[in-house]
C-alpha cells in the first residue's frame, strides 16, 4: 500500500473496536484504583473505625467483611489470611467462620471480574490472549482452572479474575469456582485451627 492510500474499512473499523475495548478497560482498571484509594481513606476514619471495633465480638461478620474489603482492593492486596486462620481458632464454630470469609470473598472477587467484563475482547486481540481464549472457552475446564487458582492463597488471582472477566467466562461458572476454591481453603483453615486449641 502506498503511503496516500487509505486502509481497507474493515481493517480502520477493527482499530478503532480494539482502541474502544482497550479505552473501557483502561477507564475500569482507573475505576477500580480510585475505589481502592477511596477505601483505603474510608477506612481510617473515625466513624469507620469505630464500627469496626464494635464488630469484635462478631467473628462470623468480621470474617465476612474482611474478606471482602481484602478482595475488593484489587491493587493493593491485603494479607487477610493470618487474620482469618486466628479468626476460625477463636470462633466457637470455625467451618462458618471459613463459609461467611468465603463467602466475602467471592462478593469482593465481583470488582475485578466485571473490571474485566467491561475490557472484554482486549486481551483475546493478542495471541496469549487468544491461546488462554481457547483453554477457558470450555465451562469445565474453566471452571478447574478457576476452582485451582482460588482455592490456594494466590496474591494473583485478582489478574484471573480480570481475565475470566475479560474472557467472557460465564459468571455463574467464576462465581461457583471461586467460591468453592476459597470453602476449601478457609475450611482447611478452620480444620488447622481447631487442632491447635
Amino acid at each position: 500500500m502506498s503511503p496516500t492510500e487509505q486502509p481497507p474499512l474493515d481493517e480502520v473499523a477493527v482499530v478503532g473496536r480494539r482502541r474502544m475495548r482497550l479505552t473501557r478497560l483502561a477507564l475500569a482498571v482507573g475505576a477500580l484504583a480510585a475505589f481502592n484509594v477511596a477505601a483505603y481513606w474510608v477506612a481510617g476514619t473515625a466513624t469507620v473505625q469505630s464500627f469496626l471495633t464494635s464488630l469484635q465480638g462478631a467473628v462470623y461478620v468480621g470474617a465476612f467483611l474482611l474478606a471482602l474489603v481484602a478482595n475488593i482492593t484489587v491493587l493493593v492486596p491485603i494479607p487477610y489470611n493470618p487474620i482469618i486462620f486466628q479468626m476460625a481458632a477463636a470462633a466457637p464454630l470455625p467451618w462458618l467462620v471459613a463459609i461467611c470469609a468465603a463467602a466475602g470473598s467471592v462478593l469482593g472477587e465481583t470488582t475485578g471480574y466485571y473490571a474485566g467484563r467491561a475490557g472484554k475482547g482486549a486481551f483475546e486481540d493478542t495471541r496469549f490472549g487468544r491461546w488462554v481464549s481457547r483453554q477457558l472457552t470450555h465451562p469445565v475446564r474453566a471452571f478447574v482452572v478457576i476452582f485451582l487458582v482460588a482455592a490456594p492463597p494466590n496474591p494473583l488471582f485478582d489478574m484471573a479474575g480480570l481475565a475470566a472477566g475479560t474472557l467472557g467466562v460465564r459468571p455463574r461458572i467464576f462465581f461457583t469456582a471461586v467460591f468453592l476454591g476459597r470453602s476449601l481453603r478457609f475450611l482447611l483453615f478452620a480444620w488447622f485451627a481447631t487442632r491447635l486449641r
